[in-house]
């Protein structure tokens, strides 16, 4: 529906605002495409040739090209800016709007990029973007399609669409934070139940995921191979929940966990008067998990002569209480998971081989992290958000030297060490960012080349650049200027660089 205006009123660029606002203010999730229209409207609606919407990095007080529109906006995109460097730097250094129409003639014009890309800037129009009174980032138009100059009137309605994507901004902040909280409390609920919630995205993991839910439609025994700190738990929870026995008990033991003389009775249970301290009858795991599922972690450290119990069990779903000759019958899944060589084991003696092939009906092997690390930034996030909330501290998340040390550790202990460690850091830590001072890993025995540990060539060559340019930036106080020199490269290929390789 189009409205009626007085003269003067430009009808075209109300309208188009009214249709963003109710973007908005609907159910608009994705706030990149939102920005993008915003953007788009703003460059149609004062003839601009291209266009960029800028955002600035608390972090590191530095603007990067979120989205740019043009000939030239793939490599634009490519190219960051300290605070007060160009027109835009200007902008956000100063909080305020700026026309320019003769770039050549002023100072704070920086031409690398323009010079870099091979486009021709003659004018530019920028606004800040504004949440609280605090820029958060920058709109900026160049040059005007008709060759005429930015004036006045589309400073004023480029400050209107600039609120439009502050406010874009804003919701979209706290829809995350409360989409956060949700995670948060839904984490809490399932862990109220007794299960952990399953973080992994890596397409290695979401296979085993996959798997696991295929194995858990069957009845059979499942073994979960892994090193320790994989989360061979948590998969042997995923089994379960998928499966037929959902509504019945998980039972969890932990078979290294406690002496022969007291496995035994854990396991099948006692009589009263079985043994000196057996005052009274007591049931053992496996009657507690009848009509559900039973959890054997470390199944190589059973000893060798409880594993015939645990075979009859497992075949003939019988067993006896510790000092009573009274066979009990119980229907109930096995899963078992270990660190060992089970395969060794045999061989040693230390493990039945008939006992192996009854729990290794459907194995699955979980891989350590350091073979997924995409992972870890999801693992890390996170234990930093369930920590964050148990110490009552508010750490906004981790500093990129501090996500890259984390990427490039080979975690030894994987997932339980990596909590671990994200857990020390925001106990020691006073900051708003964990940095890489706060990440006290277990270096010392770590060889160099753990950092390119599961990486194709591609990889490894972007993590040596990353690392080699990262350190003579710092050591020449982060001066890109005399860090290009030393490196022996264009400043502005130096620019590309830092962006393309995500250095912050």
């Amino acid at each position: 529906m189009a409205y009626k205006f007085r003269s003067g009123i430009d009808e075209e660029r109300f309208n188009t605002l009214i249709e963003i606002n109710a973007l908005i203010n609907s159910n608009f999730t994705d706030v990149k495409n939102l920005l993008t229209r915003i953007l788009e409207s703003a460059q149609l609606l004062t003839n601009g040739e291209a266009s960029s919407l800028l955002l600035v990095n608390p972090e590191n007080n530095r603007l990067y090209f979120e989205i740019s529109l043009g000939s030239k906006g793939p490599d634009v995109q490519k190219f960051s800016l300290n605070m007060g460097e160009g027109i835009a730097g200007w902008v956000a250094a100063h909080n305020t709007s700026l026309i320019v129409n003769d770039v050549e003639k002023d100072e704070r014009f920086f031409s690398d990029i323009s010079k870099q890309i091979g486009f021709k800037t003659n004018s530019i129009i920028a606004v800040p973007m504004r949440i609280k009174e605090v820029c958060v980032g920058v709109l900026e138009l160049i040059n005007k399609t008709d060759g005429r100059n930015y004036t006045e009137e589309d400073r004023q309605w480029l400050e209107i669409f600039a609120t439009q994507a502050a406010i874009a901004i804003q919701n979209a902040r706290t829809y995350q934070r409360v989409k956060e909280q949700v995670s948060l409390l839904q984490d809490q609920v399932t862990t109220t139940k007794g299960f952990h919630t399953f973080i992994g995205k890596s397409e290695t993991i979401l296979e085993k995921l996959a798997l696991a839910e295929k194995v858990a439609k069957t009845d059979s025994s499942v073994l979960i191979l892994g090193e320790s700190g994989v989360g061979k738990e948590l998969f042997a929870e995923r089994i379960h929940l998928a499966g037929p026995r959902v509504s019945g008990p998980f039972i969890r033991v932990n078979c290294a966990a406690l002496p022969e003389h007291l496995l035994e009775s854990e396991l099948f249970g006692h009589v009263k008067g079985a043994f000196t301290d057996a005052t009274r009858d007591r049931r053992g795991r496996f009657e507690l998990a009848d009509k559900g599922t039973i959890f054997l972690d470390e199944i190589g450290d059973v000893p060798i002569n409880l594993q015939a119990k645990l075979l009859r069990v497992i075949q003939q779903k019988v067993f006896e209480k510790v000092g009573s000759s009274e066979p009990q019958s119980v229907d109930v899944r096995i899963l078992a998971a270990t660190n060992k060589d089970l395969e060794s084991a045999i061989e040693n003696g230390t493990f039945r081989k008939d006992l192996y092939y009854r729990l290794n009906v459907l194995p699955l092997y979980i891989p350590p992290l350091r073979e997924r690390p995409e992972d870890i930034p999801e693992l890390a996030d996170f234990f930093l958000k369930r920590i964050n909330q148990e110490t009552k501290k508010q750490i906004n998340g981790f500093t990129s030297e501090a996500l890259d040390a984390l990427l490039t550790y080979s975690w030894p202990g994987n997932v339980r060490e990596l909590e671990n460690v994200i857990e020390r850091a925001v106990v020691i830590t006073d900051d708003d960012y964990i940095r890489p001072q706060h990440l006290i890993l277990e270096t010392a025995g770590m060889k160099h080349e753990d950092a390119y540990v599961g990486k194709n060539l591609r990889e490894a060559i972007h993590t040596f650049k990353k690392h080699y340019i990262m350190n003579v930036l710092e050591k020449h106080g982060w001066k890109q200027t005399e860090s290009a020199k030393a490196l022996d490269i264009q400043r502005t290929y130096l620019s590309r660089l830092i962006k393309e390789l995500d250095i912050k």
